[in-house]
């Protein structure tokens, strides 16, 4: 059994905003909200934290004035600590100028962070994923294997579309990868990378220092694809459940997934809880003439008309008459009366007046941007 106090996270609040941009415009990936009352990155945070792992850095890029104010000093995953505990690494300019390219770029930036510490092993992770992972467990494998480098992955049918955005790996019955497609232009069912990553610290830093000197900037095309012979390279499979958000769609969809019970139990394990920054709020108030079916609702909503299939975030009011259907409504959401709203997403802050109506679709859901006035 690993010991994971050995082991430091790494978190990567920033890597795929380009992928939602409808929602990473004025924030990173990481503090996208979620599931009613969670951002992306406490499921990370709460992976490594309920691991054992008490040494995090956060790496940031851009718009991230939000994630700072979401994590404050890392109370609520224990992490405010005088040794170790929470710490934000911010952007930091690669040798060219300008922020870094990519994830190898962003590690020699942060490599100070990685050579004060005295853990052996280092967890790579993005905020792209969903899932309540052991992380001990991925350790172990990878000192069973004797590995270079741990890749976490999952098997799943992927459109063409969505395939466009992933990491493929070929695996062996060993587990050992003898294949990586980047971005591959196919379809089917594929065994697709999760981003999480463990290593060796020392053989970490040597390959920062031997990417820095060749201008290499891409975790996986430059080491990953191109040194897949050199390396012990293994994959170590998740079969639980876990949505990964590379597009507006998945992120609807991986919301309105969590109205399957049997889904929310496993992702919201007990016994391994997600944790995120508490908001006091007083319960949700449902008038003498509201229905609600089928629905998440999160503390401090005010719900007066009818709500089904819906992820309501803190705050959100549903006027008298109204009705609101297969959405995602964001922190402070106002809906007026007599509204009919169907595969809608609004933004933080949104106000929709009395008597409007918005219908999208399941593949085409609508949104509305942060703060807009419908």
């Amino acid at each position: 059994m690993a010991n994971m106090s050995n082991v430091i996270g790494l978190v990567f609040a920033d890597m795929h905003d380009s992928t939602i941009t409808d929602l990473t415009k004025i924030r990173t990936m990481g503090s996208v909200p979620f599931g009613a009352r969670y951002r992306l990155i406490d499921f990370a945070l709460s992976n490594l934290v309920n691991s054992g792992v008490n040494t995090v850095g956060v790496v940031t890029k851009a718009n991230y004035q939000s994630l700072l104010d979401h994590l404050g000093p890392g109370a609520e995953w224990d992490l405010a600590r005088k040794y170790g505990g929470l710490q934000l690494l911010p952007p930091y300019g690669h040798i060219g100028g300008g922020l870094y390219r990519g994830r190898m770029e962003a590690l020699a930036g942060v490599k100070g962070f990685i050579q004060r510490s005295t853990a052996e092993y280092v967890i790579i992770a993005d905020t792209d994923i969903i899932a309540n992972i052991d992380m001990s467990k991925v350790v172990d494998y990878h000192i069973d294997q004797n590995a270079d480098i741990t890749i976490v992955y999952g098997k799943k049918y992927y459109p063409n579309e969505l395939m466009l955005s992933k990491t493929v790996l070929s695996v062996g019955e060993d587990g050992h990868i003898y294949e990586v497609f980047v971005r591959p232009n196919r379809e089917g069912e594929a065994n697709t990378s999760m981003n999480i990553f463990v290593l060796k610290k020392q053989f970490l830093l040597d390959l920062i220092t031997d990417t820095s000197s060749r201008n290499l900037y891409s975790f996986e095309v430059d080491v990953i694809q191109k040194k897949l012979k050199e390396y012990r390279i293994y994959g170590y499979r998740y079969t639980g459940y876990y949505e990964q958000i590379d597009s507006l769609l998945t992120y609807f969809r991986a919301n309105m997934a969590l109205a399957d019970k049997s889904k929310r139990d496993e992702l919201f394990d007990l016994s391994r809880p997600i944790y995120t920054k508490l908001r006091d709020d007083a319960p949700a108030k449902y008038g003498i003439d509201a229905a609600v079916k089928n629905s998440l609702i999160a503390d401090g909503c005010s719900i007066e008309g009818v709500v089904e299939n819906c992820v309501l975030f803190r705050g959100v009011r549903i006027g008298r008459g109204t009705r609101v259907r297969n959405s995602i409504l964001l922190q402070d959401t106002v809906v007026g009366d007599k509204c009919d709203l169907n595969y809608v997403i609004t933004d933080k802050n949104v106000t929709v007046g009395s008597y409007k109506s918005m219908i999208g679709t399941d593949d085409y859901p609508v949104f509305v941007t942060k703060g807009a006035t419908v």
